[in-house]
């Protein structure tokens, strides 16, 4: 009996060692480290990994060295995402799990901005994870995050940042050249640019005249990564020098922990080529301190309109060293270059459509048939700008609860252009029909945030310093020698300078409530020079108008060389903003926040630069609410806001003292409300929605003749919804935005309250009717662990139905108070770009460590 059980124990163990590894070479194993930007482990991460065609799941959690391990995994392609307290929600999907290996796969997340330490045991979310945008459970106001992927595969290679948040509730924005060939306009809530805040990577980035801001100039496509798109004010630790409407934040792409590199050539409609080379060295050196990318390209095209030619070249590089596991340094440095055929006028008249066509802009004759010169030959047109954006980010965990951010900047964009004005050409010396235009700018800065955990929440507390240098000026010229004539339409240079001190306390009085609480004090101060000029702006300062024997071109004779202004501008920002997570996967919120808009430059623009008053900062106060819900399948985030501000400046000249005034145009109330949610359907597809409806309509009252009437280009609803489909190596979007009715302003109408003349706008004078843009999306990437991992095949096809609506007109008849809109043969129109069609090429590299 003993040799009997002997052998039956040993035919037990044989078969159990052979069906052990049996078994092990049916299914495989997913593992990985989870880490922070400056490559520390997150101890204690939550990763789900998911089968991408059965839906099954797995939840795993990282030990105290941030790794992780999912054993018995059936072979499959499975996407893994990795949440903790503190960071956004970071993914990779395309993970090929093969029979007998394991996959490694490292995850790098990225500190969520103004996020909380609550621990509310958040469940992962897939459908979060997959949406192209939506706000996080931590909100505190209405906020869209645009997401890499969405980004990545479901936008042409050629978007600018205003075709990245193109998508976002309510928003929309036009570019009459086709999308990244021009400069693109964005709207949202009543806003149009200048309204609003820009920052990359934290720094704010705008014009110095009007904070407005150039979506084609300072980062291409490729350049950003994400958008976090801020409705709001926002927090008092938001820096910007106009939170008036809100805050959008470009992101640069992350250093990443694996080497590759990727070569990229796509060519489309309206021959436009753009080449480009991308690359990640991945974690090198002594102790993987050491990491860095880069990305260089070149883009050539005639763009949509007629003879609208761009070329740019451009290249960026990001390094990072971190000094230990707490400290770390940050280097970025891009640089822009483009050349143009943009003329100063943007859109055909209705007159040039009907005998050319709707992409009429500019011809190839350089003269007419009587032999005089043409004016609209695209070579009396050139537009060269150059841009460059650099800084330094200092980033240290302290100790004791404390953390500090430093960040040192520069920034400037010099735009150099040269055009014919109008549809006359004059060669004469006394007023040619040229200009000669020059509007350039270099900022530089510091950004410093200091942070400290308590027990009962997070103090914050920074400043931000910006100076900035201006030289501005118009000189009329001849179109065929570019002689300038000796006085400018205008010539200006100013400095100003920016302080915004501020702190903050998000207090925790319980574990799933937070409220925050802050102030911001913001401070402008501008030193500004305006020299004598022909009688456009400020004329002789005091000398006396005169004509250059021989040219008859005017000059001043006496006077001061300029006039001298500096002018302080300030306001104390205050913001108070709460949210509680109602569950784990719930959470509502609700914030009254104020922002501001210092008067632009041109205040100064009157007859000896001497306005009888200065006007002062606009302001804005916003009172929204708003929930956020992410079940697994499913998400919904809602907000319903009411905006009260006030408008841009006007000026008129009084009939009692004869002196320039500046007035505000009427106060505006805007409100809506704004929803999107993205549910996961099954089989890799999932459907997005979003949609919009509202109003912003000037303030009814006495004295205010525009009263009751709408804010131009303020949609009365918008609407997008998205179709996707993502399985294994495969992304497929068909994405149809519709933008509702909305109006253009008929320039402005003198009326005369109390005796006095005060210019209005003739607001709500020319209807837009609604209009929509199909785009369509395919694209086939290696995203696994091989070593043509970033290889990728795209087809893009942006305005799929050919829709050519007009979004868009400047009228071309004089506006009355009276009179209602007529379309005239002089009107401007602006018109969608035609359906422009990209194909993508990349081949990837990436070699194992």
């Amino acid at each position: 009996m003993r040799h009997l059980f002997r052998n039956i124990a040993t035919s037990v163990l044989l078969l159990s060692a052979g069906w052990i590894p049996l078994q092990a070479q049916s299914v495989g194993t997913i593992s990985g480290t989870v880490i922070d930007q400056v490559g520390k482990p997150i101890a204690g991460a939550s990763v789900e990994i998911r089968n991408e065609a059965t839906g099954a799941s797995r939840d795993v959690n990282c030990d105290d060295n941030g790794k992780f391990s999912a054993p018995d995994l059936p072979p499959g392609t499975y996407t893994i995402a990795a949440s903790a307290p503190g960071f956004a929600l970071a993914k990779r999907s395309g993970g090929q799990v093969t029979a007998g290996q394991t996959l490694d796969v490292p995850i790098s997340m990225t500190v969520q901005t103004l996020t909380t330490t609550v621990n509310v045991n958040e469940t992962i979310s897939m459908a979060a994870a997959t949406a192209p945008s939506g706000n996080t459970l931590a909100a505190t106001s209405a906020k869209t995050e645009v997401t890499s992927d969405f980004i990545k595969n479901f936008m042409s290679p050629v978007a600018d940042y205003s075709e990245y948040v193109n998508y976002a509730p309510g928003t929309f924005s036009l570019n009459p050249n086709g999308i990244g060939l021009g400069q693109g306009k964005t709207f949202f809530r009543g806003f149009q640019d200048g309204d609003y805040t820009m920052t990359f990577d934290g720094i704010p980035f705008e014009d110095t005249n009007t904070p407005t801001h150039h979506s084609w100039a300072n980062f291409p496509s490729g350049w950003t990564d994400s958008v976090e798109f801020d409705r709001s004010p926002g927090l008092s630790s938001n820096f910007g020098p106009t939170n008036f409407g809100g805050t959008i934040n470009l992101f640069s792409p992350p250093l990443v922990s694996d080497p590759d590199i990727r070569a990229t050539v796509s060519y489309g409609s309206w021959d436009t080529r753009i080449l480009q080379l991308d690359a990640d060295s991945g974690f090198f050196g002594p102790g993987n301190k050491n990491s860095f990318l880069m990305d260089i390209q070149q883009l050539l095209s005639n763009g949509y309109q007629t003879f609208n030619h761009q070329k740019r070249d451009a290249g960026y590089g990001k390094y990072q060293y971190r000094l230990s596991s707490r400290t770390s340094l940050t280097l970025y440095g891009g640089l822009v270059d483009i050349w143009t055929n943009t003329p100063n006028t943007t859109n055909p008249t209705r007159a040039q459509v009907a005998e050319y066509g709707d992409n009429y802009l500019l011809d190839g004759t350089q003269y007419l048939p009587s032999g005089a010169p043409d004016p609209y030959w695209y070579g009396l047109d050139t537009y060269h700008v150059q841009t460059d954006f650099e800084y330094a980010t200092f980033s240290s965990d302290l100790g004791a609860g404390w953390t500090l951010d430093d960040r040192l900047y520069t920034t400037r964009y010099w735009n150099k252009q040269f055009y014919q004005n109008g549809g006359t050409i004059n060669l004469t010396e006394s007023k040619p029909s040229g200009v000669d235009k020059l509007n350039g700018y270099r900022h530089a800065g510091d950004e410093t945030t200091a942070t400290k955990q308590t027990k009962y929440g997070i103090f914050r507390t920074g400043i931000w310093y910006d100076w900035a240098y201006t030289d501005r000026y118009q000189y009329p010229s001849n179109p065929i020698s570019q002689l300038d004539t000796p006085l400018p339409n205008f010539h200006e240079h100013f400095i100003t300078e920016t302080w915004q001190p501020f702190a903050e306390f998000e207090w925790h009085p319980l574990q799933k409530f937070v409220v925050t609480v802050g102030v911001k004090d913001a401070n402008y101060l501008m030193h500004l020079d305006q020299y004598q000029d022909n009688g456009k702006t400020v004329g002789c300062l005091g000398g006396v108008a005169s004509t250059q024997p021989g040219t008859g071109a005017p000059i001043c004779i006496g006077g001061t060389q300029f006039a001298i202004h500096q002018i302080d501008y300030n306001d104390l920002l205050p913001n108070v903003a709460a949210r509680y997570y109602v569950t784990n996967s719930w959470s509502v919120y609700a914030q009254w926040a104020e922002g501001s808009i210092i008067p632009p430059s041109a205040v100064f623009d009157v007859p000896n630069g001497s306005p009888a008053s200065t006007p002062t900062p606009t302001l804005a106060k916003t009172y929204q609410t708003g929930t956020v819900l992410k079940r697994r399948r499913w998400t919904l985030d809602a907000d319903l806001y009411y905006v009260h501000f006030q408008n841009a400046y006007d000026s008129y000249v009084s009939p009692v003292d004869d002196e320039t005034y500046f007035v505000a145009t009427g106060p505006t109330n805007t409100k809506g409300i704004e929803a999107e949610s993205n549910v996961i359907l099954g089989w890799g597809f999932s459907v997005y929605a979003n949609g919009s409806l509202g109003s912003a309509k000037y303030q009814e009252g006495v004295n205010i003749p525009n009263g009751g009437l709408w804010v131009a280009d303020t949609p009365k609803n918008v609407e997008t919804i998205s179709l996707l489909w993502r399985r294994q190596n495969w992304d497929i979007g068909l994405v149809d935005k519709r933008v509702g009715t909305l109006y253009d302003d008929n320039g402005t109408y003198t009326y005369t309250i109390d005796g006095i003349k005060i210019p209005y706008p003739v607001d709500q004078a020319v209807t837009i009717n609604p209009f929509n843009l199909v785009n369509v999306f395919f694209n086939y990437t290696i995203k696994n662990q091989s070593w043509l991992r970033g290889s990728k095949v795209g087809l893009a096809v942006n305005n799929l139905t050919n829709n050519r609506s007009i979004v868009g007109i400047t009228p071309g008849t004089a506006a009355t108070a009276t009179v209602a809109y007529t379309p005239s043969s002089t009107d401007q129109l602006n018109l969608l770009p035609g359906r422009s069609v990209m194909v993508t090429f990349t081949a990837g590299w990436a070699p194992r460590r």
